[in-house]
């Protein structure tokens, strides 16, 4: 069971007709709803009316069928789930967010984290920008429409405004007659393009909410991409490809992207397949069964037991009615919940030695859960296995890793882990193996892993420096 949080899912669809495009919008967002649970919304654009609704809570509990009803239709619309790596999770911060300028209005969704954000936003507020939430996406939102008044086109914009921002952005954003969607230079976070049959062009974080919508793959945004779809087809501007070497996340393939998603010409399942069978060839064991952890733990497991030849079993049932931030961030709630997602199959664990795999070990406390269960459920050995190197630096491009200090890698060894947790043994993926993952997706950043970061480390790094500054004010 990882103790990482999700970033967040973007999705805009442009239709060649006006449509009920809430509805669709709808469904994709629930096959990004592994991406952020904190708050949803969406935004109709019908020829520059745009209607909005978005509140906390997941898709299913924000969208009823007169709400989506009341959004009414249009032939644009952009979607978000929210989990905020900067911001607190309040209403107010949920996407997407619409901003009304003098050239007409834009509706903005954003996966990611800017690593200059607060020096943008104190030069913003220095010359009298407002803003209403304590997110580093109005930054983004504010740049853009700061050079929109300049430029003759939004896409010129979003290009333009580029040249000021710093660290991950996967961007979908509506213009009163455009969809235009855009990545950063580095490529952190995924960002995909499909077509539906009536030839509406969808935009998604991930290829599985294409699959939903029955859309048909195009391709993936490159780095530093920025594509537009208006009433004359598509059209691209690469001039910031090549202004920054590829660092997509590799996390994607680890844990947060979903198996069934083919993230930059890579299948995910197969990634965590090919890190299982890494991780049979770093640490051969002599166990009985291989379990995974649900959820992205199972695929992991199944390589290890193909390249091992150990069985391979379903060790769990998984609550599946039970979100993933149901379980409180407070570390005495997180230590009771874990049996309420999880539970040990007696039959498949009792007498056994069992290898045990899951993605990550971050403070400790919900893989000794884990490791406890299987206890109980009879195993003889337990054997843990972690998909992933060990988790020695924060993270600044969406995974909410913001302190050195809360990682256990840092303060314990590998043996004394082991020990703290519970298990027999304990092994990690090596980070040479970690980038081999996807042969062809890379180079990766692996940065939290203890490679060197991408961009320039930011001097304001707390989740919430814009609701304490606010507070301070």
């Amino acid at each position: 069971m990882s103790e990482i949080r999700e970033e967040c899912g973007v999705l805009g669809i442009y239709a060649p007709r006006r449509t009920r495009l809430a509805e669709l919008v709808y469904y994709g967002l629930f096959a990004l709803q592994h991406r952020g649970q904190e708050s949803a919304g969406i935004v109709v654009n019908d020829d520059g009316v745009f209607t909005a609704h978005k509140d906390a809570g997941l898709v299913g509990e924000v969208f009823s069928p007169s709400v989506l009803e009341a959004l009414g239709e249009g032939n644009i619309a952009v979607g978000h789930t929210r989990y905020g790596t900067t911001g607190a999770g309040q209403k107010e911060n949920s996407q997407p967010l619409l901003i009304n300028h003098r050239k007409g209005r834009m509706a903005l969704a954003h996966n990611g984290n800017l690593t200059n954000s607060y020096e943008l936003r104190w030069a913003l507020e220095e010359k009298g920008a407002i803003f209403h939430t304590t997110t580093d996406s109005e930054v983004i939102a504010y740049q853009i429409v700061q050079e929109r008044l300049k430029c003759a086109s939004i896409e010129q914009a979003v290009s333009e405004a580029m040249n000021t921002l710093e660290g991950a952005y996967s961007l979908v954003i509506s213009s009163p007659a455009k969809l235009i969607a855009a990545r950063d230079p580095h490529g952190f976070r995924p960002l995909c393009m499909g077509k539906l049959s009536d030839g509406s062009i969808v935009f998604a974080s991930e290829s599985c909410a294409l699959d939903t919508l029955g859309a048909f793959f195009l391709r993936d945004v490159l780095p530093g991409e920025i594509v537009v779809a208006d009433e004359t087809g598509i059209h691209t501007d690469r001039r910031h490809c090549a202004a920054a070497e590829k660092s997509l996340c590799v996390f994607e393939y680890i844990y947060f992207s979903r198996p069934d998603s083919i993230v930059d010409g890579t299948g995910v399942s197969t990634a965590r397949q090919r890190a299982g069978s890494f991780l049979a060839q770093e640490h051969p064991l002599d166990a009985d069964v291989v379990v995974g952890v649900p959820d992205s733990g199972l695929d992991a497991a199944i390589g290890y037991a193909q390249a091992s030849g150990i069985p391979y079993a379903i060790g769990f049932t998984k609550n599946k009615y039970i979100a993933r931030t149901f379980i409180s961030p407070t570390q005495a709630l997180r230590e009771s919940a874990v049996r309420l997602k999880l539970n040990p199959i007696r039959s498949v664990l009792e007498g056994k030695r069992v290898v045990l795999i899951d993605d990550s070990i971050v403070r400790g406390t919900t893989c000794r859960r884990t490791v406890e269960l299987v206890r109980q459920a009879g195993a003889k050995e337990v054997h843990m296995l972690v998909s992933a190197p060990p988790f020695v630096a924060p993270c600044f491009y969406g995974t909410d890793i913001d302190s050195a200090e809360n990682l256990i890698a840092n303060h314990h060894s590998v043996e004394e882990i082991a020990h703290m947790i519970g298990a027999d043994s304990l092994g990690y993926l090596s980070l040479a193996h970690i980038r081999s993952l996807a042969p062809g997706s890379g180079p990766f950043c692996t940065a939290c892993f203890g490679g060197c970061y991408p961009t320039p480390v930011p001097v304001h790094r707390e989740k919430d420096r814009f609701s304490q500054k606010i507070h301070n004010a």
